[in-house]
């Protein structure tokens, strides 16, 4: 008998020791990589503008970096190369306390809107659109909670500035300092079925500028003409003498088989002092997607959106954005763009993805620069892993 416990005692322990063998998270590491090529013609109705959008070909973002997992932590760090200068992308720490809750903090696009949840080379219309470049943060130092569950999607952020990443503070002085959330219901997330509607709101204290008279009582606001073959600005707008700024963004997402619908709307209102009247500008965009085969678009719930289609996929994007960095209340004139575009998209394999775009922009009430008409038909082979 006591030979039977005996040999039951010592299962029991060997059984415990493989479990616990088991039960001991693995380190894994994966290289992570981007390539994009770019290839456009453009034109510009005003000549000053024309003789700086130049037809050409770039490189514009090359980046190699690593990822690594160990149990309910994910660890991520990207570098970018472009145009011989490197930089650095995302560089972050993430804490999973379960499949729905988790915590980021380092270096990273926090969420705001539709176009935060997916990196810039998986813009369905290839360039993002100009309402978002002009009203959106890329990359800040801070930390984000993420609840990512069947029915609500909701992020709360805590950053600072992002020249924060460029300088030190005795430089930079007293960083600014900001907060942001995401909020998002999606009652339908089937296959082919998909139907969300959000809101994002933000708060921002005035940021760095070199000018030391303004900086830190400053914002400046812009967004480039849509390629990165060329970087030349079509809004631009400084507001000075200002103490906070606020930002407002619904958003819905919708897809029924293979037609899809995206739009959002941007409002930012900067407070300003020394009797300085207020700044008050908004945007909005809408892109309107179908695939031309495969099986209907599916939905993406780490993100909330739309996922990337099916390797071997072919979409056709139609967009229109719509933005004004003037306020002539303030005396401000930053600048108003209409752009239209068409995108076609092919899914090649899960590693690349073919681009072709087609677009048109109008800019008007800018100060820099006269009204003019700008046009440019673009292509990019993308490689990413």
């Amino acid at each position: 008998m006591k030979r039977i416990i005996f040999i039951a005692a010592c299962g029991l322990i060997t059984c415990a020791g493989v479990f616990a063998q088991e039960e001991e998270p693995k380190l894994v590491v994966k290289p992570t990589g981007r390539i994009l090529m770019d290839g456009g013609v453009m034109h510009s109705t005003d000549k000053t503008l024309d003789a700086q959008l130049n037809d050409g070909v770039a490189v514009p973002d090359v980046r190699v970096g690593v990822s690594a997992t160990y149990g309910k932590w994910k660890a991520k760090v990207d570098v970018g190369f472009a145009r011989q200068s490197l930089s650095l992308k995302d560089i972050c720490l993430d804490y999973n306390f379960n499949k729905e809750n988790l915590i980021r903090m380092g270096y990273f696009v926090h969420q705001f809107g539709l176009q935060s949840g997916t990196s810039s080379s998986f813009k369905i219309t290839m360039e993002e659109p100009l309402a978002n470049q002009a009203f959106f943060n890329s990359r800040l130092i801070g930390a984000m909670f993420v609840h990512a569950g069947e029915k609500y999607h909701a992020t709360a952020s805590v950053f600072a500035e992002n020249d924060a990443m460029k300088m030190t503070a005795d430089k930079l002085g007293n960083e600014a300092w900001g907060a942001m959330t995401r909020l998002v219901w999606r009652p339908t997330t089937e296959h082919g079925k998909i139907f969300h509607v959000g809101v994002s709101g933000a708060y921002e204290s005035p940021r760095y500028n070199k000018n030391a008279a303004i900086s830190h009582k400053s914002y400046t606001l812009k967004a480039p003409f849509p390629t990165r073959i060329v970087n030349v600005a079509a809004q631009e707008a400084t507001i000075t003498d200002a103490t906070a700024l606020w930002k407002v963004s619904p958003e819905m997402n919708l897809a029924f088989g293979n037609f899809g619908v995206e739009a959002q709307y941007f409002y930012v209102n900067i407070k300003r002092e020394n009797a300085m009247p207020n700044y008050n500008a908004w945007g909005a965009y809408g892109n309107v997607r179908y695939l031309l085969n495969g099986q209907g678009y599916d939905y993406n719930k780490a993100d909330a959106g739309i996922a990337t289609p099916d390797p071997g996929s072919m979409e056709l994007v139609a967009g229109y954005n719509y933005s004004t960095l003037t306020d002539k209340s303030a005396d401000i004139y930053g600048g108003k763009v209409h752009d239209w575009s068409l995108t076609f998209n092919y899914y090649l394999n899960k590693y690349m993805i073919w681009r072709v775009r087609g677009s048109m922009t109008r800019a008007t009430d800018n100060a820099a620069f006269n009204n003019n008409t700008f046009s440019i038909l673009e292509t990019r082979l993308q490689i990413k892993f």
